[in-house]
């Protein structure tokens, strides 16, 4: 059992850096930097408030990607102590 939360814990932050590296690009073909996405994009002023959804898909997709990741991690790390 003591493998299993830190392999769930690394999973996860690999889970949340891929969801990250994978996030939306806007119609230019750029992507929002990190603070406007952990902000969700309320920070952004102007026409760059048109932005907001894609701040706040690219938000969901890396906590969707740390989700995965650790339940990934914890099976894996279940399968482990089993051996």
């Amino acid at each position: 059992m003591r493998s299993v939360i830190p392999l769930a814990v690394i999973f996860a932050g690999a889970g949340a850096v891929t969801g990250f590296l994978l996030r939306p690009s806007d119609i230019f073909g750029h992507q929002l930097p990190l603070s406007v996405v952990l902000a969700r994009g309320s920070d952004l002023h102007g026409l760059n408030r048109l932005l907001v959804p894609l701040a706040e898909r690219s938000f969901n997709e890396m906590v969707a990607g740390l989700i995965i990741g650790a339940v990934l991690g914890t099976v894996v790390g279940a399968l482990l102590n089993r051996r």
